[in-house]
């Protein structure tokens, strides 16, 4: 029997500020305003259909991520998409990065997901990178995996969150209500984070003690941000006010996320880069991000990495993504 593939790839998000935008009850309407980096690395999805009963078998080729949350996917396109019933689907999903560090793994793996299955039918590629989007938003939301992630990689590169929300809606899947806008540069960042993943993303958003210290810190930070327009001028700026909303909001306090701040510090020291480097929390995993303070100066982050390995963390190089 001919059997249809398709493959999506999604690059990862750090978020370095954000707010809870969680009161309406329709979840195309919640999300968060904010601002952090898309990535280049992400997950992978290759997916396999063959005509048949409706089924799916997820096979994670890394051990790394929820099987569960592909069936959700499926199953939301089975209801746009009739033809997506007709088949018996396999998917293959590979995640460059770990998931529930902060590092936005399960917005692309459901991305990815979405668009691979899509492809295998033949859907062109904006109408499938839209509705992925749309899905992948309605996932994170059934989950409380995340809020703003997708509408962050709907932009790409360094973005900002203007508006909360699914980026795409409707039918004709023409726009948000969520908005988001993105500049891009290719700017080395060295993640680092520790083994075992820190506490689920649910622990934070769904909690009203920490969504009122969050959304405090996010929006005055967001007042100076959301001003002007958003391009490279912005990127001291961006950092200054990442350093002060993870102070602000206590998240640099929890989960001993300020030892982990300091084992960057140290190790950028070491490295000789520590006047040229900031050292940024991951939201809200137990990660952080470094990258360079000036950006008109190439700097190599290289030795960073043994340097955090030695201090017992995990680290990887990466760069900012591209726009979408």
């Amino acid at each position: 029997m001919t059997a249809v593939l398709g493959r999506g790839t999604c690059g990862g998000h750090v978020t370095l500020l954000f707010t809870v935008e969680d009161i309406d009850e329709d979840p195309l309407k919640q999300g968060s305003l904010g601002a952090g980096l898309c990535l280049n690395d992400g997950a992978e999805a290759i997916a396999r259909g063959e005509l048949g009963d409706y089924s799916l078998e997820v096979k994670l080729l890394d051990g790394n991520g929820d099987s569960k949350m592909f069936q959700q996917v499926l199953d939301l396109l089975s209801e746009e998409i009739s033809a997506i019933s007709d088949y018996s689907w396999e998917v293959a999903i590979r995640n460059k990065l770990p998931s529930s560090q902060g590092f936005g793994m399960s917005a692309a793996g459901a991305i990815a997901a979405a668009s691979a299955f899509q492809r295998a039918l033949g859907l062109p590629h904006e109408e499938s990178f839209r509705r992925s989007l749309a899905i992948a938003h309605m996932v994170e939301r059934q989950n409380s995996t995340g809020l703003g992630d997708v509408t962050a990689l709907a932009a790409g590169g360094i973005e900002r969150r203007l508006r909360p929300g699914s980026p795409y809606s409707g039918t004709e899947l023409l726009n948000g209500p969520g908005h988001s806008e993105g500049w891009t540069e290719d700017i080395p960042t060295v993640l680092a984070w520790r083994a075992n993943p820190g506490r689920h993303t649910s622990e934070y958003i769904d909690d009203d003690n920490w969504k009122e210290s969050i959304t405090v810190a996010g929006r005055k930070q967001m007042g100076k941000l959301s001003e002007g327009p958003w391009n490279s001028s912005r990127w001291g700026e961006l950092l200054d006010s990442a350093e002060k909303f993870s102070k602000l909001s206590g998240l640099s306090d929890d989960a001993s996320r300020s030892e982990l701040v300091e084992i960057g510090k140290k190790a950028t020291l070491r490295a000789d880069l520590d006047s040229k480097t900031a050292v940024l929390l991951c939201m809200l995993g137990e990660s952080i991000a470094i990258v360079q303070r000036d950006l008109s100066k190439e700097i190599s982050l290289e030795n960073l990495l043994s340097e955090l390995t030695e201090d017992g963390l995990e680290a990887t190089l990466t760069h900012v993504g591209p726009l979408s």
